[in-house]
């Protein structure tokens, strides 16, 4: 009885384990070619690509390190022009209030503004950073700014707010190239240039970073006069939450939390018209 068992297992028909078998000897190919994948990936350069979207001094951080690198192959003569002023062409080139960093990351030098922690372009230029002091300006796209004269239009950004004056860091000149000026140092509005009637209280006439429009009455001492009714504030930002103020008859209220506030605006305020 025993041996028939046998005999039936020995000519029982073969199992199906075969192709479990079969499956065991390409296994490892399989791994082998991922494996040969993953080192192949790994060979390739880094394209420096992402999908990310870099920020303007990001851009320039990255070209200086480019200079930097041909620099150390082909090192400037001492004294050229190389080794003191950037190419404008490697740059990033930017427009009036366009962000260019923040100020955890850089301080603000010329052509630039501090706005709650953010750095913006008081003009139009190219970007410039000095790897060694971490300072952040903007360079004026033309080497001779047109001059300026009494009368002139011009618009600028509030930098500073004192008892008696304002301070404008002026960007543009109207009819003289209003997105390719810059120049040092600031302007004041006195507060007697402020308004055709009495001031009292300059904080209530201007903000920080306020945009405004002036005329030129001293290129002397760099007087600005706000008095006509075409002059003063073009754009605000409110004190509570920083969004864009929106123009309600006199004053300016807030459209997301509904902060209202007063200014010297200009009648062209909200329409970008210089």
């Amino acid at each position: 009885m025993q041996a028939s068992e046998v005999e039936v297992s020995v000519d029982a028909p073969p199992t199906r384990s075969e192709p479990a078998e079969a499956k065991k000897t390409f296994a490892p190919k399989t791994e082998a070619k991922k494996a040969g994948n993953a080192r192949a990936e790994a060979k390739k350069p880094f394209s420096g690509k992402s999908g990310a979207r870099k920020s303007p001094a990001a851009k320039a951080e990255v070209k200086a390190k480019e200079r930097e690198a041909e620099n150390i192959k082909n090192p400037p003569v001492s004294g050229s022009v190389e080794e003191c002023k950037m190419d404008p062409k490697e740059s990033v080139f930017v427009m009036p209030g366009d962000l260019i960093g923040t100020t955890e990351e850089f301080t603000a030098g010329e052509g630039a503004y501090v706005d709650v922690g953010d750095i913006h372009s008081i003009g139009t230029g190219y970007v410039h950073i000095d790897r060694n002091s971490r300072v952040i300006s903007v360079l004026p796209k033309t080497k001779t700014p047109p001059q300026l004269t009494e009368g002139d239009i011009v618009v600028g950004s509030v930098v500073n707010i004192r008892e008696s004056v304002v301070l404008v860091a002026i960007g543009a000149i109207r009819g003289k190239g209003e997105r390719e000026f810059q120049m040092e140092g600031s302007a004041a509005i006195h507060v007697s240039n402020v308004r055709d009637s009495f001031v009292k209280n300059l904080s209530q006439e201007f903000a920080m970073s306020d945009i405004v429009k002036a005329k030129i009455i001293n290129t002397q001492n760099m007087r600005l006069s706000t008095a006509e009714d075409s002059l003063g504030v073009m754009r605000a930002s409110c004190s509570k939450c920083r969004t864009i103020l929106e123009k309600d008859e006199s004053k300016l209220k807030c459209p997301s939390c509904g902060y209202i506030e007063k200014r010297k605006l200009s009648c062209d305020y909200g329409t970008g018209i210089l």
